[in-house]
């Protein structure tokens, strides 16, 4: 049975969870919307075994149906940016997981504002404090996120550095962070790019399961 937390979140995010077998096209006023972040995401879909989403601004809903046609998503693709007006935008894939039960892995680093000097680029979009591991000089190691999508689903990102890495530093993130997710009452997801077996064993390590589940989206790299 599908977490209730997780059923809000993709009832919220998307526009509509779940429907029948096969790709459904869906109408969301979210997606003309900036996202956590002040990036657009004109397109996000996810899609289960037994059911598929793809949500678009309410304006493009006739035109994405019209080429969706009985395509599977991953077909549609390609064609995907342009449907959704933004041609030159990338279509992303990415492997979607989510956990109730984190491992039980030692914590590590501390909750510090993403203002703070010395992190990454990418951790100063977040508006909340960040989770981030620095060595005895006080120079940055590590890092996680959280993406406060909506009430019910908070996404996780987590960046190490190279020299840091293969210490396991991420995936005690990752499993903080969850927790400290499903203590805001919402489940935490965490999503990775097929191709990226060293976020796919990070995911495993802190108790996020591969269930065939899968997330793609247009947005800016």
């Amino acid at each position: 049975m599908l977490d209730r937390r997780l059923y809000l979140h993709l009832a919220s995010w998307l526009g509509q969870w779940p429907a029948g077998p096969g790709l459904h096209v869906v109408s969301s006023n979210r997606r003309p919307r900036p996202a956590w972040d002040g990036r657009l995401r004109p397109a996000v879909a996810v899609a289960a075994p037994d059911c598929s989403i793809l949500s678009v601004p309410p304006d493009r809903v006739a035109a994405v149906r019209a080429l969706a046609c009985g395509r599977p998503i991953e077909e549609l693709l390609p064609f995907l940016p342009a449907a959704v007006g933004k041609p030159g935008w990338p279509a992303h894939g990415s492997v979607f997981r989510w956990s109730v039960a984190p491992a039980r892995l030692p914590e590590v680093g501390e909750w510090t504002p993403p203002t703070d000097p010395g992190l990454p680029p990418w951790l100063r979009f977040f508006s909340r404090p960040v989770l981030v591991v620095r060595d005895a000089d006080g120079r940055y190691l590590a890092g996680a996120g959280i993406k406060r999508h909506d009430a019910y689903g908070h996404e996780l990102a987590v960046g190490t550095v190279r020299e840091a890495r293969g210490r396991g530093l991420a995936r005690r993130l990752v499993a903080q962070a969850a927790r400290r997710v499903l203590d805001e009452g919402a489940v935490p997801t965490y999503l990775h790019a097929f191709d990226n077996p060293a976020s796919a064993r990070v995911a495993e390590a802190a108790g996020f399961p591969d269930r065939g589940w899968t997330s793609y989206g247009v947005y800016p790299s």
